[in-house]
């Protein structure tokens, strides 16, 4: 059975609080998923919302076609960036706990990313938004990002090193 997923990230700052939201469909079969995080990033939770769109897949080798609005996203996977990443292991990136996260779910399943452009009327895409901007405005129910938060720390290490 094909499989498409529709996926979106959202903050409210860069970085500020932030939350995804994913569209899974299967024939008659529809599931939405969201979550919130405390501190964090909007390619984070781009990323975060197509990982957490494959994890739910119940069954490996799935046909997937995953929409989504983010061209970091869609050009690193579709234009091989991540792949030379991972042969450098991900030295000077970004987000590089999700990036390995990813890896390791997409190598279960045939993927096929398609850029769109956000707020233009896709419907399933206009849901992604609104269920990621919900979940990043739930303060009751926030999480922390603790890849981000790891990585501001290690940053703040660097700095301190460099400069005391």
């Amino acid at each position: 059975m094909d499989i498409t997923i529709y996926t979106d990230g959202a903050s409210r700052g860069n970085p500020g609080p932030g939350g995804y939201g994913v569209v899974l469909m299967a024939g008659p079969h529809r599931k939405e998923i969201s979550e919130g995080f405390a501190l964090t990033t909007n390619n984070r939770m781009e990323l975060l919302a197509v990982i957490v769109g494959l994890e739910a897949l119940k069954f490996s080798g799935s046909n997937v076609t995953i929409y989504s609005d983010s061209q970091y996203v869609v050009n690193s996977v579709e234009k091989g960036w991540v792949f030379s990443w991972v042969k450098k292991g991900f030295k000077g990136k970004k987000n590089s706990d999700l990036w390995k996260r990813f890896l390791e779910i997409y190598s279960r399943h045939n993927v096929k990313f398609v850029w769109i452009k956000g707020h233009n009327d896709t419907k399933e895409n206009e849901r992604c938004d609104r269920l990621a901007v919900a979940a990043a405005l739930d303060k009751k129910n926030l999480k922390d990002d603790v890849g981000f938060l790891e990585s501001q720390n290690e940053d703040e290490d660097l700095f301190n090193a460099i400069n005391a």
